[in-house]
């Protein structure tokens, strides 16, 4: 096994994290950066070798395609294009909410591997509000692969030590620029011409919302794939994000059936004794996303770390509380539907 190596960086101060990715990254290996969503685990998009690094790394099924995030917007003509039919919607998408967590499906250009879009015809795409990304990205030079810098199919890491945690001796570095300021991944949305206007499919639910979108098109969901039918995009599977510990998803309070001699854990919504429930059973260990009121920025900021934590505290089983199902809630909610064991 190698070492991995982690070098800080902040917002103000990533020259030596520039330093010490680019020219592994300039070599075809991958690293683990931050991003405002969670942390990726970056390759040269370009660069079918590096990007088998990827999937191997993770663990990743290669019919799981890999978003690329371009760190200018010039960089898009590289990677994609465009159709004329929906090209104002997506200027108007992207002054509005570029750069930051919204990922776009369009046609990929030629020169993207097959690899990074596993066949497809289409490349999903986006730009980090990240500061540290984005340098060591344009430092490079080249758009950069990278999907959620984690084992296939487990909890998202939202700091560099579950990073570590997960990673460990499977890649050379890590860039450890603290905790994310979203937690989950970014919304990811594909766009079909229309008389009057667009429609935006919501292909993975994420911080930019429903009611965020409305302004720009018709927007709905896709129906949920079956397992073991293959993504036609990232984020598209509907088994992932789970714990090691059985995830239960407990979406009415009186369906709860403790099995005796059974170590269950909660993940509470807000942690209020008279509210959900925090009072239906003698809990092993309790966590909360959103003490008190129940934010639900905050719930999605804590989300995958909270889980992190529970699923280290030795129980048999994770039960966890829905969130209301109304903005990010819907995002939250997703995670934790594909995170659920089967009961």
């Amino acid at each position: 096994m190698s070492s991995t190596a982690i070098v800080s960086a902040s917002d103000e101060n990533y020259q030596d994290a520039v330093k010490a990715a680019v020219p592994l990254l300039r070599a075809g290996e991958v690293v683990a950066l931050p991003t405002e969503t969670v942390y990726g685990l970056a390759g040269n998009a370009f660069d079918p070798l590096a990007v088998a690094k990827i999937f191997s790394a993770k663990e990743r099924p290669s019919f799981d395609p890999l978003i690329v995030h371009v760190a200018h917007r010039a960089d898009l003509e590289r990677v994609c294009v465009i159709p004329e039919d929906i090209q104002p919607t997506v200027e108007k998408l992207l002054n509005a909410f570029w750069p930051g967590p919204l990922t776009i499906v369009l046609p990929k250009h030629p020169d993207v591997p097959d690899l990074v879009t596993s066949g497809l015809g289409t490349v999903a795409v986006r730009q980090s509000a990240n500061k540290i990304f984005r340098a060591i990205s344009k430092e490079l030079g080249q758009p950069l692969a990278a999907p959620s810098a984690n084992r296939f199919g487990r909890i998202s890491p939202t700091s560099a030590g579950a990073v570590m945690r997960e990673l460990e001796g499977r890649i050379p570095l890590i860039v450890d620029g603290g905790a994310c300021s979203e937690g989950l991944e970014s919304t990811i949305i594909h766009l079909t011409a229309g008389e009057k206007r667009p429609t935006i499919t919501i292909l993975r639910p994420g911080p930019i919302t429903k009611e965020m979108l409305q302004n720009f098109g018709k927007v709905e969901r896709p129906k949920r794939p079956r397992d073991g039918s293959a993504p036609t995009a990232p984020g598209m599977l509907p088994s992932h994000y789970a714990p090691r510990t059985p995830l239960l998803l407990i979406e009415n309070a009186a369906d709860f059936r403790p099995q005796p001699g059974k170590r269950y854990g909660l993940l509470s919504y807000t942690g209020e004794p008279g509210k959900g429930y925090v009072s239906l059973h003698r809990w092993a260990a309790m966590e909360t996303l959103s003490p008190g009121n129940g934010k639900l920025p905050e719930a999605a900021l804590r989300l995958f770390h909270l889980l992190r934590k529970l699923d280290e505290a030795e129980l048999d089983y994770i039960v966890a509380e829905p969130v209301s199902e109304v903005g990010l809630g819907v995002a939250i909610m997703d995670r934790l539907r594909r995170a659920a064991a089967p009961i």
